[in-house]
């Protein structure tokens, strides 16, 4: 008996080949593939980074908390708050380094934040506090420091990929705060009379001092060289753990006392650059 054929199926309608089947699926894929890369692109474009951009908003208020409290004459809370300010300033451009966030929208919201918290507030809570007793001399001194801190972050965004970034061209409007906020923290805290003859004059020389410091050509350690992701040998750690136990023991006088270094270092050392005959290297190329 012949070996019966097999008929061939008919092919139905619902049966789909199976090449065209993933055909369909690349097609598909594609399509997603190319809508997340346009909403990529658009968040590129017209979006911000959150985490940074959080830690600036958090010194922001700081700062503007800082004028409130100075206006209601709690001038000890607004110092601190100061401080405030500063820790939560440094931390937003290390996190945003840190977790490559960095935009050109954050670098103008910082420096914005930076003027209320470092600019406005340091010089209305100290003259709220003492220089309103010297007259039309305490709000000219206020309004150096406040014009010196504007004119200081114009320039540092102006300048930016241009100085050895080592160093910062001036003393950074942080630490200025840091002088004016810890001046008055410590006066406070030690419970000195405001009534003193020789008080209003020692914070005038201390704000307009800090203010013209900012726009000088005086080199300051900025610590970006620093990197926090590598190793360090174990003694840093140690004198870690002594600045705190430092600090934590009398905040007011170790904080203004560090700042105070601090905002001499810069003379100090543009002083010694000089007389070994070095150039200034938080000079840009064009004033030299």
């Amino acid at each position: 008996m012949p070996a019966m054929k097999r008929r061939p199926r008919p092919k139905s309608a619902s049966h789909i080949p199976r090449p065209f089947r993933r055909n369909q699926a690349a097609a598909v894929d594609s399509s997603v593939q190319s809508l997340r890369d346009k909403r990529q692109q658009f968040l590129r474009r017209r979006g911000i980074y959150l985490l940074p951009n959080a830690f600036t908003t958090a010194a922001l208020f700081c700062g503007f908390f800082a004028v409130v409290q100075a206006m209601n004459v709690r001038f000890e809370i607004a110092a601190i708050a100061i401080f405030a300010a500063m820790v939560l300033d440094g931390m937003d451009g290390r996190v945003a380094r840190m977790t490559h966030t960095q935009s050109a929208f954050g670098e103008q919201f910082d420096s914005l934040s930076d003027m209320v918290s470092f600019g406005v507030a340091p010089a209305l809570v100290i003259y709220e506090w003492i220089l309103r007793d010297l007259g039309r001399w305490g709000w000219l001194a206020a309004f150096v420091y406040c014009a010196g801190a504007a004119l200081r972050l114009a320039r540092f965004n102006a300048n930016i990929g241009v100085v050895d970034k080592r160093f910062f061209q001036g003393l950074p409007s942080p630490a200025s705060a840091a002088l004016i906020a810890g001046f008055v923290w410590l006066a406070i805290d030690n419970r000195v009379p405001v009534n003193l003859a020789w008080l209003p004059w020692v914070a005038f020389a201390l704000t307009v001092y800090a203010g013209v410091t900012m726009v000088s050509n005086a080199p300051f350690y900025s610590g970006k060289a620093f990197n926090v992701r590598h190793r360090v040998p174990f003694g840093v750690l140690l004198l870690v753990v002594v600045a705190f136990v430092a600090v934590s023991s009398d905040p007011p006088i170790m904080l203004f006392g560090l700042f105070v270094l601090y905002g001499l270092s810069g003379y100090v050392y543009w002083g010694y650059q000089l007389l070994r005959g070095r150039q200034n290297p938080a000079r840009t190329a064009t004033d030299r």
